[in-house]
């Protein structure tokens, strides 16, 4: 340990940890002959809700008048709705929506990203029984070809769908909305094609039959429809109902009982197209009387400001983000000092989730955090999918370093199945999904024989002495490959561990070396961050031009000869790399539409530079560890 890590440590040691009111995980364990693992928690799962609407009434009833949702307008101003108000004018949309005789056969489908006008259409939606399916933007905004979004709309068949402004949308829905969908918009209906505007959804009311609809609503009524990021094909329709985002909010509140204290106030930008925003934080206001804030920002250069500036003015209480959200704040928590605190003022809980958190920016907001409080925030993380609601394991302790993904949570069973020298984990309780839409042979395949869905990560434990101190994600099983040598790589700790290492100039990586002798990568560098390394080159100039400067390539080739030196085995050892200045497409299949990469279609669709890392002599654009 280098003595600033070492001084790091003790400050962070010393610093007191501000208080909150968790839940206490209990791991019951139980070992089969056969070397499979079942694990479950100790605490019964509480009662939870039937159906969504009976939060949501509650606090219209409890807290008329506390803010539920607030947006910034045109003019930036905090557009606020309360919690009668948006009782009111769901129960107005959802009269109108029984009338256009809508069903999981003809359900909603929105396009469009985080608003006040989508939440509004998504309760009234729940409330009277009509399932919706939230899409990514990205699928209509950023793909060229709209092929995910023909496939999603195909397998739906929407009765109706939502864009909040119809002039950016316009060329997905000439692509892929059937002329048969009703198109609603909040505004600027596309040219040459018939458009209801979202005001004229608020019509007359109809409290009978809303209440009649909603009286048939059961725990196992479908509430939504929610598309996997499609990192293996076409994106899945996965089946939400009732029971699972309620008994969901149940385990959530198990782990972080301090929501129950008081009414969590939450700033936040994660797409509600994914279960994170929209089941995990979304609801999670709306269980316990909550106030959300919309941000309008995002972990890229134009979005981090909006999201600093929403945070300068709205203190949260709980705070969400994906790894490189968090990294992307953290240059203007040290710059700004009103914002830094405002953010950490009466934050309880610093909370990330979908990739691991590398420790310098641990590091650094905890730093940042003790100068502006003179307390520690702790961070808490889980593990869950679009299929688990999502949570189903959480870590709901301090922990000393980032990675921990905790206990299952009451209600979950846990089961670890031997597979390669890996523990695979399957998952079963009133959280899981019952299948795909209208996929039976992919519903039959995520589940085994028990009925346990087949989650695809692998878990170790934290402490193999101590199964209560928790798990640490190892991998997805589907990625892990052999060498030539009968080696097994396990690409998931691996890739952490690269992109940790090579902070702040990569975003991601690929490694190949199935039935090869060496592992080699397939580097997506952050080409702004590259660019300081080499800062005469102009913010227009061509990535290949930044990446193939000789003082980025020495930088690279420096910390790969690093990396290797620390390296044990072939098996962790990355002999050569190539910067890809092409960066991953998502009408190829490379990315998802949350960013993260496809392995296997960069590899399939990269496959000659996949063999320039191979060849001899080198090519000019491999970079090696001496000896390689």
């Amino acid at each position: 340990m280098s003595a600033a890590v070492a001084s790091m440590s003790r400050l962070h040691a010393s610093a007191p940890l501000r208080p909150v009111r968790l839940g206490a995980f209990d791991a019951v364990l139980e070992r089969e002959a056969s070397g499979v693992i079942h694990i479950r928690n100790a605490q019964v799962l509480a009662p939870y809700h039937a159906k969504l609407s009976e939060p949501l009434e509650h606090w219209a009833k409890a807290a008329p008048d506390r803010v539920f949702l607030g947006q910034r307008d045109a003019e930036g101003r905090w557009r606020t709705l309360s919690y009668s108000e948006v009782l009111a004018l769901t129960k107005r949309i959802g009269a109108a929506l029984l009338r256009r005789g809508l069903s999981p056969e003809r359900p909603i489908a929105i396009i469009s990203g985080n608003d006040i006008e989508h939440a509004l259409l998504a309760l009234a939606a729940m409330g009277v029984g009509i399932p919706y399916a939230p899409i990514s933007p990205a699928y209509s905004l950023l793909s060229t070809d709209f092929g995910k979004l023909r496939a999603i709309v195909g397998l739906l068949t929407p009765g109706l769908v939502f864009a909040n402004n119809g002039g950016p949308f316009a060329r997905a829905i000439a692509a892929a909305v059937p002329s048969e969908a009703e198109l609603v918009v909040t505004h600027s209906p596309p040219e040459n094609r018939k458009a209801t505007l979202f005001a004229d959804l608020v019509g007359a009311e109809d409290d009978a039959g809303v209440a009649a609809a909603n009286a048939k609503i059961t725990p196992d009524t479908i509430a939504k429809f929610l598309f996997t990021s499609g990192s293996t094909g076409n994106p899945k329709g996965v089946i939400n109902t009732q029971r699972m985002l309620c008994s969901n909010q149940a385990m959530i509140g198990a782990g972080f009982a301090f929501v129950a204290d008081e009414p969590p106030v939450v700033v936040d930008w994660l797409p509600w197209s994914h279960t994170f925003g929209s089941n995990h934080n979304f609801n999670m206001v709306l269980v316990n009387g909550g106030s959300l804030y919309i941000d309008d920002g995002n972990p890229t250069p134009p979005g981090v400001p909006k999201t600093a500036r929403n945070l300068r003015e709205i203190a949260p209480t709980i705070y969400f983000n994906v790894p490189k959200g968090y990294e992307a704040l953290v240059p203007h928590f040290r710059a700004d000092e009103t914002l830094r605190k405002n953010f950490f003022s009466r934050l309880k809980v610093l909370f990330y989730a979908g990739a691991g958190l590398n420790q310098t920016t641990w590091d650094d907001l905890t730093q940042l955090a003790i100068e502006t409080t003179g307390e520690r925030i702790i961070f808490l993380s889980s593990l869950g999918s679009t299929e688990t609601s999502p949570l189903a394991l959480a870590c709901c302790w301090d922990f000393d370093r980032p990675g921990n993904i905790g206990l299952p949570a009451p209600g979950v069973e846990l089961k670890l199945v031997p597979n390669e020298g890996k523990l695979e984990a399957r998952l079963r309780g009133p959280h899981i999904t019952p299948g795909y839409w209208r996929q039976e042979q992919l519903t039959r395949d995520a589940f085994d024989a028990q009925g346990f869905y087949k989650i695809g990560d692998a878990l170790k434990f934290a402490d193999p002495a101590d199964a209560s101190k928790g798990f640490l994600f190892d991998g997805r099983i589907a990625e892990d490959y052999k060498l030539s040598t009968g080696t097994w790589v396990s690409v998931g700790p691996l890739r952490a561990r690269f992109i940790d290492h090579f902070v702040p100039y990569v975003r991601d990586v690929v490694f190949a070396g199935p039935n090869r002798d060496d592992i080699v990568a397939l580097v997506f560098p952050d080409v702004e961050a590259c660019r300081k390394l080499a800062p005469e080159h102009s913010v227009d100039a061509a990535s290949a031009a930044i990446l193939d400067d000789v003082r980025v390539r020495l930088k690279f080739v420096s910390l790969l000869q690093a990396l290797a030196a620390s390296s044990p085995g072939s098996s962790t050892r990355v002999m050569r790399a190539i910067l890809m200045a092409e960066p991953p497409s998502m009408d190829k299949g490379e990315m998802t539409d949350k960013g993260s990469i496809n392995q296997r279609a960069v590899l399939k669709n990269r496959a000659a530079l996949v063999d320039e890392l191979y060849a001899t002599p080198l090519s000019s654009l491999v970079i090696a560890i001496a000896g390689a």
